[in-house]
């Protein structure tokens, strides 16, 4: 499937910090339905987990959502009747949508929303419809391997989130486009 040109780029706002980040997770979740994507990109430290920590709490999901950059992927099964949450971590694959097959995103993608960090230019054809949201520190600041607590003083810096939203999804369905908006507002 050739990925679609066109995208609904949505303008940046800011977050000050981990709990307006997980907060914006949470307000995602009630936009989100089973089968969509979501790629997320940003450097290390920028909050691309805490935002997946309040999306799964948004959802209602199962375990605690943390990061998956050593098992590569997580399902957190709903504790009701909304959908599981894969939480894929790519930062260690490098070879896009080949080296991910393994993983089956193409049969969880469809009763699941997908959540990829470090996913962009390696899922993108999985689906046409999807969001990319694009975390930023505004100082610049990043929490390292080696020492995490280089960035820890940096973790209440503001982030600019970029949300672009690609495909029919998103894009011809004014309440969706609408709902992304929205997700701004805290």
């Amino acid at each position: 499937m050739e990925p679609q040109n066109t995208a609904l780029v949505l303008p940046a706002f800011s977050l000050a910090g981990p709990e307006e980040t997980t907060a914006l997770g949470r307000r995602l979740a009630a936009v989100l339905r089973p089968g969509d994507l979501v790629l997320l990109s940003g450097e290390l430290g920028a909050g691309k987990t805490t935002l997946t920590r309040g999306l799964g709490e948004g959802l209602g999901v199962r375990g605690a959502v943390t990061s998956p950059t050593f098992v590569i992927a997580r399902v957190h099964p709903p504790l009701g009747d909304g959908p599981a949450l894969v939480h894929v971590d790519a930062y260690r694959l490098g070879g896009g949508l080949d080296a991910m097959e393994d993983l089956d995103l193409d049969v969880s993608l469809t009763d699941s929303v997908v959540v990829v960090e470090w996913g962009e230019g390696k899922v993108e054809e999985l689906t046409e419809d999807r969001l990319l949201i694009r975390i930023d520190r505004a100082t610049g600041g990043t929490a390292t391997a080696l020492d995490p607590a280089a960035g820890a003083a940096d973790d209440a810096d503001p982030r600019l989130v970029t949300i672009t939203a690609y495909g029919a999804r998103w894009q011809d369905d004014p309440a969706a486009g609408a709902a992304l908006l929205n997700l701004r507002e805290a």
